[in-house]
């Protein structure tokens, strides 16, 4: 028998870790404070895998070998330093399934960004004929992936939080999108934290490995300089600076000069619209061209992308009036690019658990844009505190129906209604998917 292994979390993290360590040959427990959904009951039940449910029974893990917490599990939680005060290694489930992978990994990260980007990378390389699995903060955990599956690539969206306890764990190719202050709540306010968890994504590289990033961006370039980064580093740019191994923006069209060669395609021709998608497009072509991907197949799969569920998705025109739904952007960046792309009045609904958010950044665009704020969550005052004196009417609703219902009074032909909610979810929903899904059911009712 192999050492003995406690998860912490009930969901697909850790579900997926314990599924893993136990087709190893581990001996697994898994404990999750709140209840463990019935998806994931049948899958440790199917294979004999021990858990809990509603609270942690400490004892258990003073015996463990290693304990996997899953990624919204907060390192200052009181289980969690009770574990590590008891000098039991704590790892991420990342780092956990990192160790049983045979794939040639590409790891994203970045505040805003990493689901297109993912995506656009995964949709090239398919279409391209490769052998190629998405997984970690979208879709299945990395653990399940690996248990189930032996792809030639895999391409994994990573979090901070997911990356906060890894080792060893090392992408071929990481890639780092944008950093803006984000789930500061967790790492006690502090931004730089923060950061320091996302390049953690480059800790273990070696001058083999490539590290793509945003040239754009004043503090990944900072901390570009004040690092010593190991890595082939090629940044994408809406500027040419006229260096090797490159992709940048120039006259309208995305180019790039990675391995010597060129390449372009015209802004105009991508299927996914709006200045942060032609960053997501860079970064996944600038992937396309290391591993040598044919022109054409990038140029094709940039052109036929579909847009992905939750992120700018156009739901139903209803009176001339277009009800969008953004219900993925959980922080400040990802609504400002939001309501930058909007080209009407909008009316905005907004709102959840804040997460040490900064409003100040949007003002402009509120100003231009929003006729109507309507919030969304249980506790609304920091929203309204920060927007009373530039919007005249904001409604607080605590639940979707009310809020699209309203939306539709208060919108007017060629009027936007955007769902981007600048919070995470939890307060009334399960997740931003659900709440997304609440908000498409709340529109076709309507």
């Amino acid at each position: 028998m192999k050492n003995s292994i406690i998860v912490i979390g009930g969901g697909e993290s850790g579900v997926g870790a314990a599924y893993l360590a136990s087709k190893n040959g581990y001996n697994v427990f898994l404990s999750e404070f709140n209840t463990i959904e019935k998806k994931y009951k049948k899958i440790l039940d199917d294979n004999q895998i021990n858990y809990e449910e509603g609270g942690h029974t400490l004892n258990k893990f003073f015996n463990a070998n290693e304990v996997i917490k899953s990624p919204g599990v907060s390192n200052n939680s009181d289980i969690i330093l009770k574990i590590k005060s008891k000098n039991i290694p704590v790892i991420s489930e990342i780092e956990f399934a990192f160790r049983f992978n045979n794939s040639i990994l590409i790891g994203v990260t970045g505040s805003n960004g990493k689901t297109t980007t993912c995506s656009l990378i995964h949709h090239i390389l398919k279409s391209s004929g490769k052998s190629v699995g998405l997984a970690g903060n979208i879709g299945n955990s990395f653990s399940f992936l690996t248990a189930e599956n032996n792809f030639e690539y895999v391409v994994l969206e990573l979090s901070s939080f997911q990356l906060d306890d890894v080792i060893d764990f090392n992408p071929f190719i990481s890639i780092i999108t944008n950093l803006t202050p984000d789930h500061l709540e967790r790492y006690d306010s502090s931004f730089q934290n923060y950061v320091n968890s996302k390049f953690k994504i480059i800790s273990n590289h070696s001058s083999s490995d490539y590290f793509i990033y945003n040239n754009d961006d004043d503090k990944i370039n900072s901390e570009i300089s004040n690092r010593n980064i190991k890595s082939i580093k090629i940044p994408f740019s809406f500027t040419n600076s006229s260096q090797d191994n490159l992709t940048y923006v120039e006259n309208n069209n995305i180019n790039s000069n990675i391995n010597n060669t060129n390449f372009m395609i015209p802004i105009e021709n991508l299927s996914i619209k709006g200045k942060h998608n032609v960053q997501n497009s860079m970064a996944a072509a600038t992937v396309a061209k290391i591993l040598n991907i044919s022109d054409q197949k990038i140029r094709e799969s940039l052109g036929n992308f579909q847009t992905i569920n939750h992120r700018l998705e156009h739901v139903l025109t209803i009176q001339k009036v277009k009800y969008i739904n953004d219900s993925k952007a959980t922080n400040v960046n990802a609504v400002y690019y939001a309501l930058d792309s909007m080209k009407s009045s909008t009316v905005w609904i907004v709102g959840g658990v804040d997460k040490g958010n900064n409003y100040e950044d949007l003002i402009p665009l509120v100003r231009e844009k929003v006729k109507a704020i309507i919030c969304i969550g249980i506790d609304n005052s920091k929203i309204i505190e920060s927007f009373s004196s530039f919007v005249d009417l904001i409604i607080e609703n605590d639940n979707m129906i009310e809020a699209v219902k309203n939306a539709y009074k208060i919108a007017e032909s060629k009027d936007s209604v955007l769902l981007s909610p600048a919070c995470s979810s939890f307060d009334l929903f399960k997740n931003y998917e659900d709440r997304g899904n609440q908000f498409k059911e709340a529109v076709r009712k309507l």
